[in-house]
């Protein structure tokens, strides 16, 4: 098989993904909106466990909202495996690892960030979190197609076995602090509406979802996981790839600044927490402020900003 060959399956296989991924999304929207006006799951239990009948016709929009949501995880799974053939094919195509620009980085961050969904939706049961994480991913898929570039060698400078390592990390804790930001927008959704919606008034899927107190917990636990990662892969492996590369640790190129201020802002969060107790609105505020400078890191600085690392376009 040729290295062509290989690089349109790659080609395929990606916006295949794409298109997959936002399916799940429309499939995860319905399965909200059809569990609208359903009373919360424990409310439902006591009724059935209390032998009382259920309204007529009220199992259907429950089995509609379930039939949904298990479409949706299917449909994530299934855009998780082509993408993972997207993502593999390019690099062989390339001979390398593939993520040496912003196509392949958005496709290979993608991937992690929906396998990380898919992995915690076994382990915590975060499924309520899909309409963001596949929203966000056909977003990030859609917009690495605009600057697509065909697969190639490397840049001199990215020569380097910190390539791996370095981006790796950046890959790893990006789709964690994805995860951790979609839980933050929905805690601050669900305590909002804890405080100002009547008992008898909360109905809808909001109300199928763990307390904002539980998910504020996932949330924390996240992003935990995540700044060790992006610690070492900022701060740690970054320098040192910078010495290799430039002859120097640390420059202030615009990304390594970006890169920096990422950093400060969720060791701020995690620090508040741990040592003040702060949790709720503000930590959730904090995080989100904390996602939108990697994002800018990895979009704003490479598109708009000028510096050393230009060649990640």
């Amino acid at each position: 098989m040729t290295l062509e060959t290989l690089a349109q399956i790659s080609n395929y296989a990606v916006a295949s993904a794409t298109g997959i991924l936002a399916l799940a999304f429309v499939a995860y929207v319905a399965q909200w909106g059809f569990a609208r006006n359903l009373a919360p799951e424990r409310e439902r239990e006591l009724v059935t466990a209390g032998g009382a009948e259920a309204p007529s016709g009220s199992s259907d929009p429950v089995e509609r909202s379930d039939m949904a949501g298990g479409i949706g995880l299917s449909l994530t799974t299934l855009s998780a495996l082509v993408l993972a053939v997207g993502v593999v094919t390019r690099g062989f195509a390339a001979q390398r690892v593939p993520w040496g620009n912003m196509y392949e980085f958005g496709c290979a961050a993608t991937l992690a960030a929906v396998v990380a969904y898919l992995v915690l939706v076994r382990v915590w049961e975060i499924d309520w979190v899909g309409p963001i994480i596949t929203g966000f991913g056909t977003v990030v898929l859609g917009a690495s197609a605009m600057v697509y570039v065909p697969a190639g060698p490397l840049v001199p400078a990215l020569h380097s076995y910190w390539l791996v390592i370095h981006v790796l990390g950046a890959i790893i804790s990006g789709s964690a602090f994805l995860v951790g930001a979609a839980a933050s927008v929905l805690y601050l959704v669900k305590s909002r509406a804890e405080r100002t919606t009547p008992e008898d008034q909360r109905t809808g899927f909001l109300w199928r979802i763990p307390a904002s107190a539980k998910i504020d917990q996932v949330a924390y636990r996240v992003h935990a996981f995540a700044f060790p990662i992006w610690t070492f892969a900022a701060l740690i492996a970054g320098p040192i790839w910078a010495q290799y590369a430039w002859g120097r640790y640390w420059g202030w190129d615009p990304k390594e600044v970006w890169a920096f201020i990422t950093w400060v802002v969720y060791a701020g969060y995690l620090h508040a927490r741990a040592t003040a107790g702060w949790k709720g609105k503000a930590a959730a505020i904090l995080a989100l402020i904390g996602f939108a400078t990697f994002v800018f890191n990895f979009v704003g600085v490479n598109l708009f900003v000028g510096g050393m690392h230009s060649y990640a376009k």
